[in-house]
């Protein structure tokens, strides 16, 4: 349980990124929560003129309730940080790394966390051939949300090589992150930090009704099943609790996060993949943190308070942060 004194609390959300109406549903839903349990809130929505109106409003702490580029890529982080305002989730360095999804194999691969591979290619490229036999996966780099991913197979209508007036990441992004296709099982996991430590809550299996889960399938209502606890082996859902838990870790993560996996069950434990290591997860009424932290006894408001607490427990040792 949290044991937070009554704080004033901005709720930082919106800004200008693809997620943009995702962040507003968050930032909402947890301005609310924290209302309800006593804090004074303010709301804003970010613009160009956001460290004014940080500094304007004076808060205790600021709830980082934004997606994407620039409130999850370290951008705000080292915004809030010279202006030494507590903030929730990640810091900078966390922010930059987890982001970009090639920089994330770096920094995971070696602590045992199986990734797929993968490569960088320019978008133009495509046009002419295949990064790697199909099926195979292409996303932007630094993008969440399954914002922009394309799954190439001999039998889709992108056209054999992609046609460049095929609808597609290539269209938008310069360059994309190419990985072989994983067949099998979406599953995610979530990790919430404690004053005693980070810990894993659950695993669940997304079941998109159609298509695969993409960033309509994650926020349209009814477009995905949840099933929480996924049905699973459990030596599955252990490695899964497991490689999020050394995730969040390796990476640095504050408060919580989420990583995402897909699951070859033919393959057994050799067929489980860690894609991405999400620092910022939406805190909307359909997300995913939310609902494991209910599942694990975690109600939203108290959920919300153990971000917060996460946050001015790791200011107070920062120099110049509090106590420090």
């Amino acid at each position: 349980m949290s044991d937070l004194p009554k704080l004033h609390i901005a709720v930082l959300m919106g800004g200008w990124a693809n997620e943009r109406p995702v962040s507003l549903m968050s930032g909402e839903g947890v301005a609310k929560a924290l209302e309800e349990r006593g804090h004074t809130v303010t709301r804003i929505d970010m613009d160009r003129k956001v460290a004014a109106r940080i500094a304007e409003v004076a808060p205790d702490v600021v709830f980082n309730a934004l997606h994407g580029v620039p409130g999850e890529d370290g951008t705000v982080q080292g915004m809030l940080d010279l202006m030494g305002v507590p903030y929730t989730h990640s810091g900078l360095a966390t922010s930059v790394i987890a982001i970009d999804k090639q920089l994330t194999k770096q920094a995971l691969v070696p602590h045992g966390i199986p990734m797929p591979g993968g490569r960088i290619v320019k978008s133009a490229e495509l046009h002419e051939r295949d990064p790697m036999p199909r099926p195979y996966v292409l996303k932007p780099v630094n993008e969440g949300s399954s914002v922009g991913v394309a799954i190439v197979t001999d039998e889709g209508n992108y056209g054999n090589p992609i046609m460049p007036d095929a609808k597609g990441p290539w269209q938008e992004f310069a360059e994309l992150l190419a990985e072989p296709y994983i067949k099998g099982r979406e599953l995610t996991s979530a990790v919430v930090d404690f004053e005693g430590g980070p810990r894993a809550l659950g695993v669940t299996e997304l079941r998109p009704k159609s298509g695969f889960y993409d960033f309509e399938a994650k926020y349209t209502d009814g477009m995905t099943d949840h099933i929480c606890p996924a049905e699973i082996p459990q030596h599955i859902t252990d490695l899964c609790l497991e490689y999020a838990l050394k995730a969040h870790k390796a990476l640095g993560c504050r408060g919580t996060s989420r990583t995402d996996f897909r699951w070859d069950e033919e393959q057994g434990e050799e067929g489980l993949f860690v894609l991405e290591t999400n620092t910022q997860p939406g805190m909307t009424p359909l997300s995913l943190v939310p609902e494991q932290a209910r599942f694990a006894g975690i109600e939203y408001g108290e959920l919300c308070e153990l971000v917060v607490a996460a946050a001015l427990r790791d200011h107070a040792v920062k120099p110049g942060g509090g106590d420090g």
